[in-house]
């Protein structure tokens, strides 16, 4: 995508590519229609032409602001939304989220963006391809929909590795096994904290009263809401499985403990009659019985063995022993 790539729809469903060149807004937007112009915020030339388009101050700093969670304001006819798009670029983790600034007017839009936004690609081939979009809410809600459409794999992708999760802890758990459901849940969470505010600002976009937006276009965020809130509820069943499974991972480390620890305890209850025994006949007193006999050690080794024989027969008895 271009630094700076402006499309001018006529309302009827055609668009036509401009070179923005150093025109501002007003002069890009059509007497009948509207204009989007797409800026890359991490070009100068971004950066410039947004600074010179004329824009209200307070979309300016919307539009350049550094850190932005999804929300939807709206100034009089001027909505300031922000959007966020999983990362689907190479070598990036899809839960750092790309984050889609936009200012929509009766005659414009102005997307603003720092990384490259694959829905936003998508957006623009169809619209290449002959199917643009007649109006801005019409716009936006397509561009709501493409964000969805690549959210969508990332989502089915987490439910796999789930599943795999469950059937690997089937009464043992490695460490990889456990490192896994960690990264599970660390992604689904950071999905969900912008699923869901995502859905509130498409929410109170679809319910504001404007001029440019018709019950057409009402019905289409409406739509591209439902898809988000079905993308918000999928991550909140991820979570809620994730859960189940660390519990899981839990109890299994906590009874193999148990039994390690029943192990111990029956190997020190099995020894500490044994080590009395010998105990008191290793004290340094005179009247030892014994001291004075051949084969008292013998007798004393045969008394300890049968003690011990006695001790594993109660433990099974009492089935302290397997």
């Amino acid at each position: 995508m271009a630094e700076v790539t402006a499309l001018v729809m006529d309302g009827e469903g055609n668009a036509a590519e401009v070179a923005p060149g150093g025109r501002g807004l007003a002069d890009l937007a059509p007497a009948k229609g509207f204009v989007w112009v797409s800026v890359d915020l991490s070009s100068e030339a971004g950066m410039r032409w947004l600074e010179a388009a004329g824009l209200d101050p307070l979309a300016l700093a919307a539009l350049t602001a550094g850190e932005t969670r999804p929300r939807c304001t709206v100034h009089g006819e001027m909505v300031l939304m922000n959007l966020r798009g999983v990362n689907l670029n190479p070598g990036a983790e899809p839960e750092d989220m790309v984050s889609l600034r936009l200012c929509v007017t009766d005659r414009a839009i102005v997307s603003a963006r720092r990384r490259l936004l694959f829905a936003l690609g998508d957006v623009m081939e169809g619209m290449r391809a002959g199917h643009a979009p007649r109006t801005q809410g019409e716009l936006i809600a397509r561009i709501a929909l493409r964000l969805a459409d690549r959210a969508e794999p990332v989502v089915a992708t987490l439910n796999e590795r789930l599943d795999d999760l469950e059937e690997a802890v089937d009464g043992k758990v490695s460490p990889d096994v456990r490192r896994e459901l960690a990264d599970v849940r660390r992604v689904a969470s950071v999905l969900r904290r912008f699923m869901i505010p995502q859905r509130d600002a498409m929410s109170t976009l679809e319910i504001e009263e404007l001029i440019w937006l018709s019950q057409r276009d009402r019905a289409r965020l409406r739509e591209a809401t439902e898809r988000v809130t079905r993308l918000g509820e999928d991550l909140d069943a991820i979570r809620d499985r994730a859960q189940v499974v660390r519990d899981q991972v839990v109890d299994i480390r906590a009874e193999a403990m148990n039994r390690q620890m029943l192990v111990l305890s029956v190997v020190a209850a099995i020894f500490l009659p044994l080590g009395l025994l010998t105990g008191l006949l290793g004290i340094n007193v005179g009247g030892i019985p014994g001291a004075g006999t051949p084969w008292a050690f013998w007798a004393v080794c045969g008394i300890l063995v049968a003690i011990l024989a006695f001790e594993i027969w109660l433990y099974r008895r009492l089935k302290l022993l397997g």
